[in-house]
Order: structure tokens, then sequence, then C-alpha cells
């Protein structure tokens, strides 16, 4: 029953994409190149779905009016917001593609990217106004945009993310390349009272009480920073803060999880690493895979030894030492 369900499934697929193909003549357009621009075709018939472009799911007050005016005008009155915090207008008919465009333009404005090409990336709110977060993710996510948005790979997407903390709503683990914020501890211990608070506030187990002093275990400490917010005394001070790099995750039908790669990465120096992966990934990828493909099947010691170790960043290489960062009892790699 099963075979006979995919091969109708199958055969769905195979008229859909017959129909796109007579439609794509009939209006003598490269829907791929159109999608490329951020006009993604619709199955209904001249329809397309506009996505804008969202950097860090961030918008002023005038560009969700914006949104909604061209919603109303060349829509069916309605919006959506995708899984990359990305605003998209679907129901515009192809004529209204350089109005669009044009009125965009007018508040500094644009349509989003997709194809082969880095994505608009995503962030949490960082510590703009978020009280966990330990690094900025939002500044970063804006500069990245305004530095990498739309720069071709030659293969596939690429996406990046930001989060500030370890909680990592902005899902650094599923990019082909995430930056998440970290902090690592440092206790003054004459300032300790031996309250112990600190104890149960590391998810991780990585704090006991030695003769009255909290003891971390860097081994299972992935600095997430709770026992420095804890202290009512501030006998944890940060002792050094940066971004936790990851590479090579994806989402979707065949998802891989992330390598951590690099720690305490400031903010220069992700720079360097988003421009010398995707450099690498231009030079070793192979048709259409994504980065993580290229990595599986090049290895990750490649990567490091060609792209992190060169830029002198403290890298992370061995197997136990990235266990720490990972899901529990969920491994991808």
């Amino acid at each position: 029953m099963s075979g006979i369900k995919k091969e109708s499934k199958d055969k769905m697929y195979e008229g859909l994409q017959a129909k796109m193909r007579r439609e794509a003549r009939r209006l003598n357009m490269d829907f791929e190149t159109l999608k490329s621009g951020g006009f993604i075709k619709q199955t209904q018939e001249n329809l397309f779905t506009v996505r804008l472009r969202c950097p860090g799911g961030k918008l002023s007050s005038q560009q969700l009016r914006k949104a909604a005016e061209l919603a109303e005008k060349y829509g069916q009155g309605e919006v959506h917001t995708s899984f990359r915090q990305s605003i998209e207008i679907p129901y515009v008919h192809y004529q209204h593609f350089d109005v669009i465009a044009s009125e965009l333009k007018e508040i500094n404005w644009s349509v989003a990217s997709c194809g082969p090409r880095i994505r608009v990336p995503t962030a949490c709110a960082g510590c703009t106004w978020n009280p966990n977060s330990l690094m900025d993710s939002q500044t970063m996510c804006f500069e990245v945009d305004r530095r990498y948005f739309g720069t071709p790979t030659g293969h596939h997407k690429f996406k990046l993310s930001f989060s500030g903390c370890p909680i990592d709503c902005s899902r650094t683990r599923e990019m082909d390349l995430g930056f998440q914020g970290i902090a690592e501890p440092e206790l003054l211990a004459e300032m300790c009272n031996g309250c112990g608070l600190c104890i149960p506030s590391c998810e991780e187990g990585a704090l006991v009480l030695v003769d009255g002093l909290p003891v971390r275990d860097a081994g299972k400490c992935i600095y997430c920073g709770d026992c420095i917010k804890v202290c009512p005394v501030d006998a944890f001070l940060v002792a050094r803060k940066g971004w936790l790099a990851r590479v090579g995750g994806k989402h979707g039908r065949h998802p891989i999880y992330a390598y951590e790669i690099a720690q305490f990465l400031q903010d220069e120096e992700g720079f360097l690493l988003i421009e010398k992966t995707l450099e690498w990934y231009q030079t070793n990828g192979q048709g259409r895979e994504r980065i993580g493909a290229t990595i599986l099947r090049l290895g990750l010691s490649t990567y490091l030894d060609e792209v992190v170790k060169p830029l002198g960043l403290e890298v992370i290489e061995k197997p136990e030492e990235r266990r720490k960062f990972r899901a529990r009892g969920n491994f991808y790699n």
C-alpha cells in the first residue's frame, strides 16, 4: 500500500513540475532565477510569494506598515512569517514585481534572496533587551547581513544565525555557520560566602562545593554564565566571553547536527571565519551539496586544518571537547 501511495505522490509531484515548466515557457521566465531574487513561484498561475529582507527578525513600525500596505495593494491582504524570521507576501502577480521593489526602496528596504547564496541571517533578541544574553546577537547579525548578504556560494544556500546564550533560540546547531554567546566564570574565593546557590543553578553539574567553595569542572561547563548571574555577592566574575562557532548544520529531510569548531571568538574573528569558510566551501564544494556534506565528504579535520587553525582561533578539535555542548541522547555526528 505504501508503495502505491509513494508512486501516486511521485506522479503528482512530476505533474506539478511539468505544469510549472509549461507556465515558465509561456511567461518566458526562469523561475529559479526569480526565486534567487526573492520572488518564489506559487502553485497558482501567475502568482508568486515575495520574501522581504528582515535580518534578525527586527522590523521598524514603518516597515510593518509598508508590508501590510503592499499585501493589501498587490496580494490578498495577508502576510506570512517564515521559519527564518522573514516576512513574505503571498499571491502577488508577476506584473507587480517592479512596483513592489520600487516602493520598498523608498523606505530603504528590499526583497530577500534565495538560491545558492548567503541568506538573510537570523538572531535572537540578544543583549539589546534580553537579560539572559551574553553577546550582542542583533548587532552582529545586522553587520553580517550588511557585509555578506546575497554573496554567491557556487553550490547551495548558506544560512547563518546568532544566539546570545546557550539556550540557542536561533538554532545555531542547524545552520551552515552558527554563533552562540558564551561566558567563562572565574571565582573570587575571598568574596564567596559559601551559600551554595550556584550549585543547583548549574544544569550541567559542573559545580560542587569543596571546603565551602564552589569548584568548577571545565569538562562539563558550557559557559552559560548562570553561576555568575545567581551569585548574591558577585563572587563569580566573567573571565572572558565571546562566540562559540558551529559549522555544517542543516535541518530538513536529512538533518545534520553542526560541529562545534572554535570558542571565545570576538566579532572580528567571526567575520574572518565567515569569509574563510565561504572561500573554502566555494573551492571544495561539489554540485549542490551543503557545506555540511562537503565536510562529511572531506573530513572535519581537513576543514579545521585549512580554515580554522590558520586564523589562530581557539579550536575545539577533540570529540570529547564537543560532546558537552551536544543535545543529550541525540547525536547526528
